[in-house]
């Protein structure tokens, strides 16, 4: 019996138009046999591509000296979805003369992220370091320096609005005995400059995720004690307070922050998201088998950590690898604190890291 299909009654050039344009579409990618299915499905997971199984992000932090270092940027590029300006981003860079703004290094890293659709932690508005010279070198009268961190705050915000998940607003506001640290800010304004910032962060940017940021508050204790007790004091006035990162330095000699996990489950009980933020764990070198062994089981066992809770929303590496690690030059004789050595090869930390992603 002849053919009663459709395609018997297709004519002919039809048919052939059709064939040429299904070839072509083929040959662009844009049609996946199972040839290529398969190949999707081998391709390497990624740290960010394991984390999003979780709901969570990894990331890096980078900064804009090793951005021609093509072999770094392709890492970079590849395994995470959140990236962090090391510097380009803080005071010091942003207004380097009072009311003169440049923002061509944050920039660059924003763009570069935007181009590998990666999502950006902007680090950070208020912070007692790396201040410009005509900011620290003077005395300022309480209306002087509100209206001076104001203008810098949401001129900074503004730039970036729409463009950034998230600031690290005020970073460093504590003494580890959970005192607040005597920076101009608070000698001249009092604490109440913490809840103006955020106030003011949150209008040059009301879709933003606003945090505080400090290291050495991993673990339950003093310093950690303070930032609790003022997120819940800045939640109930209302504050638009959205975050708590916790950097995450860590050092093989001085022991791991066993209260992590505790710690992490009481922030987000005030309604706060949590984050790793700088993470890096260094060690006395040189380095040995065993040094790396139990800086890896540390790198686990903070993933594990972040992935047990649930508003725990990422993990960042300080930058990702040794080669531009900030430690050598901050810790003399301690180092190799990241996951990728100085040649970018993978470290133990690394597949911890992933086996604790799986």
């Amino acid at each position: 019996m002849p053919s009663t299909s459709r395609t018997s009654r297709i004519p002919r050039a039809r048919l052939g138009l059709a064939g040429a344009l299904a070839a072509l579409l083929v040959a662009a990618g844009a049609v996946g046999g199972p040839a290529a299915q398969a190949g999707e499905q081998h391709r390497p997971k990624t740290l960010a591509d394991l984390a999003q199984r979780h709901g969570r992000y990894f990331g890096s932090a980078t900064d804009n000296p090793e951005l021609t270092d093509t072999a770094y940027t392709t890492i970079l590029g590849r395994e995470f979805d959140m990236i962090t300006p090391g510097n380009g981003m803080k005071w010091y860079a942003t207004e380097p003369q009072q009311g003169v703004f440049d923002f061509s290094a944050g920039d660059e890293i924003v763009d570069l992220a935007r181009a590998n659709r990666q999502k950006v932690r902007a680090h950070t508005l208020v912070w007692h370091s790396q201040l410009p010279g005509w900011l620290t070198s003077r005395e300022w009268t309480a209306d002087e320096l509100r209206a001076v961190l104001k203008n810098h705050i949401q001129t900074e915000v503004r730039h970036y609005r729409g463009k950034v998940y998230a600031w690290d607003v005020v970073n460093e506001a504590f003494n580890e005995d959970g005192t607040y640290r005597e920076t101009v800010f608070y000698k001249t304004l009092g604490p109440g400059y913490i809840a103006d910032s955020l106030r003011w962060a949150h209008e040059a940017d009301p879709r933003a995720k606003l945090y505080l940021n400090d290291y050495n508050v991993e673990a339950v204790g003093p310093k950690s004690d303070a930032y609790y007790a003022l997120a819940k004091e800045l939640k109930a006035q209302g504050v638009p307070l959205h975050g708590f990162g916790l950097q995450a330095h860590l050092a093989l000699q001085y022991g791991y922050p066993t209260t992590l996990e505790e710690n992490l489950r009481r922030f987000s009980r005030l309604g706060l998201d949590t984050a790793l933020t700088e993470v890096d764990v260094r060690m006395l070198l040189p380095a040995t088998e065993e040094k790396l062994a139990q800086q890896a089981d540390w790198y686990r066992d903070l993933t594990k950590a972040c992935l047990a809770v649930r508003r725990c929303v990422g993990v960042t590496l300080w930058d990702y690898t040794d080669k531009y690690s900030w430690i050598p030059a901050f810790f003399p004789g301690q180092g190799a604190a990241l996951p990728w050595d100085e040649q970018l090869t993978p470290k133990p930390a690394y597949h911890a890291i992933r086996k604790a992603l799986k």
